[in-house]
């Protein structure tokens, strides 16, 4: 039989769904090899033109690297531009953001009939929910499970709803069976994803985010720690913060993208909030939550953003205290509303204003982190750190950890007294 190999390039969608598609491909009966494999997968991503070529260059070097590979394509960027990648050499394989679950099956079919095979759903609008399924994971400690696919906030900037479609929820029972076996196979850390993820239930008749939080809380006891991908701002809803308050296995970490600081910019994002309504929403958490690490995404650059307004996002960020800012410089996507925007900024202030904002975020990064010297944490040990010969781990609050000992496993849980300059920590307690 075959060998294969999957890379990925974006979002931790894409991961869940590379790893489903790998499963699939074990099931068949192919064997896994990323040294010198016949076949590659590669899930591709199109959130940026960065991200679209980079997607390209992977396809050219596995080429350059054995001109007798066979590539299959699939994600975002294959769904866009599926009619152009299937013309790249070697490429006989390709799906979008649907029918991953045929790709066994049409690679199965090239390689007896040397015909390729082109499979590109046309119509994302009216797609239903792709069933694919994880139940283990070969190199993570902890699990993600995909909830929901698709978006139908349609932002300015945005590539992502014309490549995933409308806004679909994964049934609750699959969810549950998925997080069931997970469990079983001994995952402390279930990371709920998607396109779009607590806009979970959208589509569904009075089922939404909170209740699945919720059930899943009650029915898995023993679930150590339940994570949140992303959340928009305008769906933290007072009971889901009083989840987050009172249930320690709710993760103690949101990541909550700002994108602008600026209300005009905010509009022109068509992102439905103001720089107010969403500081006040943040004040609310750090009320609620005090000790909670909120991390953010922020795009610099939008076509017309002035020094003032990039100031405005600037102080935001520093008087909102983020743990963590991740920093993009506007890519302009054909097909987008702002792609026919004008007054685009140079290249160069976009890069002087991602420096700002990534000084910026170290500088917060390093004072939340020394709010916590000392303090007992507790890790869930993710891989051993043959450089600096500690294990290495994340708290509830996404800190890392390094543990001075040869004595733990990976997945293993333990606590710690933090330090935050990066040193390492002794075991203080084994909790699982």
């Amino acid at each position: 039989m075959k060998s294969f190999a999957v890379f990925t390039l974006g979002c931790k969608v894409n991961s869940y769904e590379s790893e489903a598609v790998k499963l699939l491909m074990l099931g068949r009966g192919y064997s896994y090899d990323e040294i010198n494999p016949d076949i590659v997968i590669v899930n591709t991503c199109s959130v940026t033109s960065v991200s679209a070529k980079k997607s390209r260059q992977i396809i050219r070097r596995f080429v350059s690297n054995n001109p007798q590979v066979t590539i299959a394509l699939m994600g975002c960027y294959s769904q866009l531009d599926g009619d152009l990648l299937k013309h790249l050499p070697n490429v006989q394989i390709v799906v979008g953001t649907l029918n991953r679950h045929l790709i066994p099956d049409l690679l199965t079919t090239f390689l007896e009939t040397g015909i390729p095979q082109y499979e590109v759903g046309a119509s994302p609008k009216s797609w239903t929910y792709e069933e694919l399924e994880v139940t283990t994971y070969t190199d993570r400690t902890r699990a993600f499970v995909k909830i929901q696919d698709g978006c139908d906030n349609y932002c300015s900037y945005c590539i992502i709803p014309f490549a995933r479609g409308r806004l679909r929820s994964r049934r609750k029972e699959d969810i549950f069976s998925e997080v069931k076996t997970l469990l079983d196979h001994g995952y402390h850390e279930i990371v709920l994803t998607g396109i779009h993820t607590a806009g979970y239930g959208v589509d569904l008749d009075h089922y939404k985010f909170d209740n699945l939080i919720a059930d899943l809380l009650n029915t898995f006891p023993h679930l150590y720690r339940l994570r949140i991908s992303s959340i928009e701002a305008s769906e933290i809803t007072d009971r889901f913060l009083e989840m987050l308050a009172t249930d320690s296995r709710l993760a103690r970490h949101l990541h909550i993208p700002l994108q602008s600081g600026s209300s005009h910019i905010l509009k022109r994002m068509n992102r439905h909030y103001s720089g107010d309504e969403f500081a006040r929403i943040i004040q609310k958490i750090y009320e609620k939550v005090p000790d909670i690490a909120i991390t953010t995404d922020i795009i610099v650059g939008f076509p017309g953003e002035t020094e003032v307004e990039f100031m405005e996002t600037y102080h935001l960020a520093l008087n909102l205290a983020f743990a963590k800012i991740h920093v993009f410089p506007y890519s302009p996507r054909p097909g987008t509303a702002s792609y026919q925007f004008e007054d685009e900024v140079s290249s160069d202030i976009k890069k002087d204003r991602v420096h700002r904002l990534l000084t910026l975020s170290n500088e917060l990064e390093e004072k939340y982190a020394w709010r916590f010297e000392g303090a007992m944490l507790e890790i869930i040990i993710e891989q051993y750190n043959e450089h600096l010969h500690v294990f290495e781990g994340h708290s509830s609050n996404y800190l890392k950890g390094h543990i001075d000992t040869d004595k733990l496993t990976r997945g293993q849980i333990v606590a710690i007294k933090y330090r935050a300059d990066g040193s390492s920590s002794k075991v203080e307690k084994y909790i699982r």
